[in-house]
C-alpha cells in the first residue's frame, strides 16, 4: 500500500474579475471573512504538513469552510494544488491526473448508477479498465462479503436504505484496491442510529482491508472513534495534530478545547499565580493548586503570574459544600447522568453528574433555580494565555 506525505500544501481560489473591479460603496457594511483574501485570491489551505504512514487511518475534522474537503479534494486531483508537493508512495504527484494516482473517494452523496443493480455498480470501474470477468467477480464478490451486502447485490439502490447505498459506495471503492481511500462526509446524510452503526462498520472494514484511509467529518464524535490520529483545522490552518486521546488530554490552544469533546469544556476567567516554583489559579475565590506534571510543564518554560483562560471538562467539575456558587438554568436527564446547566457570575457552566453513586443509590436531582457549588482538581486543569495558545505548550 502506500503513505502520503504533504508539503507546505496552499490551496488559492483567484478572485473572479468582478470581485477584481468591485470596490466597496460609501455606507455598505464591510463583508468579514476568516479566509486571508490576498491579491492573488481567497487562500482556503496554507502551510498544510502532514506525513501519513502506510495504513493509518487520519481524519480531517472542523467546522464548514475550514479547508478540510479542499484539502481532500487535493489529494484526489479534484482541485488544482496552487502550492506545495503531494507525494504519494514516494511518488511526486502534484501533476498526475486523478485516474493514474491509485485512489479511490467515497463522497457524502452515495453517487450510485440507479439503473445499474448492486453488483454493476461495484463492478462498473473494475470494467472501465477492462480487467478479466472473473477478477471482477472475485473482487466484487469478496467486497460485498466484506461489507454484508451480498444479498443485495442484485437489487437496485432505490430498493436501499441510506446505509445499504453507502456500504455499496464504499464497496465499489474498495473493489479497486486502491493505494488510498479518501471519504468525504461519508455518514453526513445518515440518521443518529446508522451513523453509529456505519462508524463500526468503517471500523471493522479498516481491518479487513490493506488501504490507507484520509477521512473528512465536522462530526468530532466519528473523528474520536475512527482516527489513529486527528488533523483538527481551522481557516485554512491546522491548529493540532494527535491521538484522539491527545488531543482531548492535551488541546494546544482554546478552539482545540472547545471543538473536541461533549458536552464542550468550560472556560472561566482566572488568574494563573507564580508563587517560587509553585502555580495555582484562582477564579471567583476558589483557589486551586495545579499537577505535579502540570506545574513541571510551567516552570520549565517559566510562566510568570497572568491573566488566563483556565478550561475544566464538565466531567471533570463536581458538586462540592465549598467551591464557586451556581443556580441552576437547566437540567437534561440523559440516564445515567445529569447535565446541569448552572450560572455562576454570570458565565454558563456544564456539570455532569452521574444519577447512581458507588452504592447503587440514586443521587439527588437539581430542578431549574437549585442553589449549588462546585470546584475541581488542579490535574484537570488546562491554562491557556490570553492569545488562546495552552500555556504548557
Amino acid at each position: 500500500m502506500a503513505g502520503l506525505s504533504l508539503k507546505n500544501i496552499m490551496k488559492i481560489y483567484p478572485h473572479s474579475g468582478d470581485q477584481k473591479k468591485s470596490k466597496k460603496k460609501k455606507g455598505e457594511p464591510e463583508k468579514k471573512t476568516n479566509l486571508q483574501v490576498t491579491e492573488e485570491g481567497v487562500i482556503a489551505v496554507q502551510k498544510f504538513n502532514l506525513d501519513i504512514g502506510d495504513k493509518e487511518f487520519i481524519v480531517l475534522v472542523g467546522p464548514s469552510g475550514c479547508g478540510k474537503s479542499t484539502t481532500l479534494r487535493m489529494v484526489a486531483g479534484l482541485e488544482e494544488i496552487s502550492g506545495g508537493e503531494l507525494y504519494i508512495d514516494g511518488k511526486l504527484v502534484n501533476d498526475v491526473e486523478p485516474k493514474n494516482r491509485d485512489i479511490a473517494m467515497v463522497f457524502q452523496s452515495y453517487a450510485l448508477y440507479p439503473h445499474m443493480t448492486v453488483y454493476e455498480n461495484m463492478a462498473f470501474p473494475l470494467k472501465l479498465r477492462k480487467m478479466d470477468k472473473d477478477e471482477i467477480d472475485r473482487r466484487v464478490k469478496e467486497a460485498a462479503e466484506i461489507l454484508d451486502i451480498t444479498q443485495y447485490l442484485d437489487r437496485k439502490p432505490k430498493a436501499l436504505s441510506g446505509g445499504q447505498r453507502q456500504r455499496v459506495a464504499i464497496g465499489r471503492a474498495i473493489v479497486r484496491e486502491p493505494k488510498v481511500l479518501l471519504m468525504d462526509e461519508p455518514l453526513s446524510n445518515l440518521d443518529a442510529k446508522l451513523r453509529n452503526q456505519m462508524r463500526a462498520e468503517i471500523i471493522k472494514l479498516r481491518q479487513k482491508i490493506n488501504t490507507t484511509f484520509m477521512y473528512v467529518t465536522h462530526d468530532q464524535t466519528e473523528a474520536m472513534t475512527l482516527g489513529d490520529r486527528i488533523v483538527i483545522m481551522k481557516d485554512g490552518f491546522i491548529q493540532q495534530i494527535g491521538t484522539p486521546q491527545e488531543v482531548f488530554d492535551h488541546p494546544a490552544n482554546l478552539f482545540v478545547a472547545g471543538f473536541i469533546g461533549t458536552p464542550q469544556m468550560n472556560f472561566f476567567d482566572a488568574k494563573l499565580v507564580k508563587d517560587g516554583s509553585a502555580y495555582t489559579v484562582e477564579v471567583s475565590g476558589l483557589k486551586v493548586a495545579l499537577s505535579e506534571a502540570k506545574q513541571k510543564a510551567l516552570a520549565a518554560k517559566n510562566v510568570p503570574s497572568q491573566d488566563i483562560t483556565l478550561g475544566v471538562r464538565p466531567s471533570h467539575v463536581a458538586l462540592a459544600d465549598n467551591g464557586i456558587s451556581a443556580t441552576v438554568d437547566v437540567s437534561e436527564m440523559m440516564g445515567s447522568e445529569v447535565h446541569l446547566h448552572a450560572n455562576a457570575n454570570g458565565k454558563d457552566v456544564v456539570i455532569i453528574v452521574p444519577t447512581v453513586d458507588l452504592s447503587g443509590n440514586h443521587k439527588e436531582t437539581f430542578g431549574y433555580g437549585a442553589k449549588i457549588s462546585f470546584t475541581f482538581s488542579g490535574n484537570v486543569c488546562h491554562v491557556f494565555g490570553k492569545d488562546g495558545k495552552n500555556l504548557e505548550f
